[in-house]
């Protein structure tokens, strides 16, 4: 692994769970770490939902942009985290990958949507650990 590794967050959409790791990862890691997520079918814009709910803890997901998912944001990858984006990434030999089994907070209110979001943060905090050790 390079000294500064390179972590792909990946949901369907890229609107939810995979800005809410990416943002966590992004202000845990500071600049240890590179961040970057997808989606295999992005949508137009970040869910407000999670938007409010990073911010209550000091994190701005708000300007973010859901991207698709390439192969290329695979490949440039150390590891690769899946969240319920099924089949659609592409595997790579020599990368980590895992998939957090996480709800999907699209549709849903704050309330459960901060439940999603300090699982992603416990998990982003393990990951970090682990990359960084």
């Amino acid at each position: 692994m390079r000294n500064k590794p390179t972590v792909l967050f990946v949901c369907v959409h890229n609107a939810g769970r995979s800005q809410m790791a990416a943002g966590f990862m992004k202000a845990l890691g500071q600049d240890r770490v590179e961040v970057l997520s997808a989606g295999s079918a992005p949508k137009d814009s970040i869910n407000p939902v999670a938007i409010e709910a990073m911010a209550e803890l000091g994190i701005d997901i708000a300007n973010n942009v859901p991207k698709i998912l390439t192969p290329e944001a695979v490949q440039a990858s150390d590891a690769v985290i899946t969240m319920g984006c099924g089949d659609a990434c592409p595997f790579y030999p020599g990368k980590r990958y895992e998939d957090w089994v996480l709800e999907d907070p699209a549709g849903q209110g704050i309330e459960s949507v901060r439940v999603i979001r300090d699982e992603i943060k416990k998990r982003v905090e393990t990951l970090l650990a682990e990359l960084l050790a």
